[in-house]
């Protein structure tokens, strides 16, 4: 997550996101959470090192995601995502065994290598399995960026105006992903189990105790946020960056407490991909549901936003 690594991240979204654009301009319409998907999934791969063949794009992407998917779920889509798990840590585990035999050799300080040539204190390798999660550990998260963009997409959708001010003004374009990450639900709650007893502003949590978080509605409180219901990006002007009020990613400090450390990495790329809808591409927007249900965690348009006549803008527009 250093500052040198966040911008190989992002160079690589920009290079896919062009790239893609030269396909979409060539259908009559495409599904942007699909696309966002594999094209995330792809900038993720090369990103940490990891090698993903063209025919295998879409089947990886959508385990990746279906991982992402089940959390919250019961059912076939719980069960979908512990299939695509054990086939995401096969592979991967396939990926770090190559590694470790010479037959892969990425980049000496990407993460694939960086993991699996770790040695512990004891001077021992990871674990196959241990490794392989630890590296999938790095490509979910990006691939679930996939939903941010779509919902930003709603965003330029629903409210227009903003995309003037986008153009006019760097910063209105960070005010910008704060509030899509603050206004629209992804994950609505966190969970955990009391370890320890122990009493909290006069609450007392008790051992074994199912504690939630809940992220929709801290960054929904009207004791926190003016006109919580309200999407304005604006209001993140003069905002102190207090890590207990805008809570999308967890409260608290990710080298302290339990925030994910992730939480840049996914607010940069969704900075360039907003970037390019709106400075870099045209499109329409055909009828469809953008309705998203709070019952469904995670939830996402239903329609994935489709996106009509897509082209990218002459240089100069």
């Amino acid at each position: 997550m250093t500052s040198e690594k966040l911008g190989r991240i992002k160079e690589l979204t920009k290079e896919e996101l062009w790239g893609r654009a030269e396909r979409w301009e060539k259908s009559e319409r495409i599904v942007l959470f699909d696309e966002m998907k594999r094209l995330l999934a792809s900038a993720a791969c090369r990103w940490t090192g990891v090698p993903l063949e063209n025919a295998e794009e879409k089947e990886r992407a959508d385990d990746l995601y279906a991982m992402v998917d089940a959390f919250g779920a019961v059912g076939p889509r719980h069960w979908k995502g512990r299939i695509a798990r054990t086939k995401t840590e096969g592979w991967i585990s396939g990926i770090i065994e190559q590694i470790r035999h010479g037959n892969i050799r990425p980049e000496q300080d990407s993460p694939a290598s960086i993991i699996a040539n770790h040695r512990d204190h004891n001077q021992l390798p990871f674990n196959t399995h241990v490794a392989a999660v630890e590296l999938i550990n790095l490509l979910r998260p990006i691939v679930a960026i996939a939903t941010y963009v779509t919902f930003g997409a709603v965003a330029l959708h629903d409210f227009p105006e903003y995309k003037e001010k986008i153009k006019e003004d760097r910063e209105y374009l960070r005010w910008f992903v704060q509030e899509v990450r603050r206004y629209y639900p992804f994950g609505p709650i966190l969970g955990a189990i009391v370890r320890k007893d122990f009493t909290w502003r006069g609450y007392r949590f008790e051992s074994g105790t199912l504690v939630l978080l809940d992220i929709f509605g801290t960054n929904h409180d009207p004791r926190i946020w003016k006109n919580p219901k309200l999407f304005w990006p604006a209001r993140f002007q003069n905002w102190d960056g207090d890590p207990y009020r805008l809570i999308p990613h967890g409260g608290g400090d990710y080298l302290k407490h339990h925030r994910c450390a992730g939480e840049r990495l996914t607010a940069e790329v969704m900075e360039i991909c907003f970037d390019f809808l709106v400075n870099h591409l045209e499109y329409q927007v055909p009828r469809q549901n953008l309705h998203y249900s709070l019952r469904r965690m995670p939830t996402l348009p239903k329609s994935g936003f489709i996106m009509e006549n897509v082209r990218k803008k002459p240089a100069g527009d």
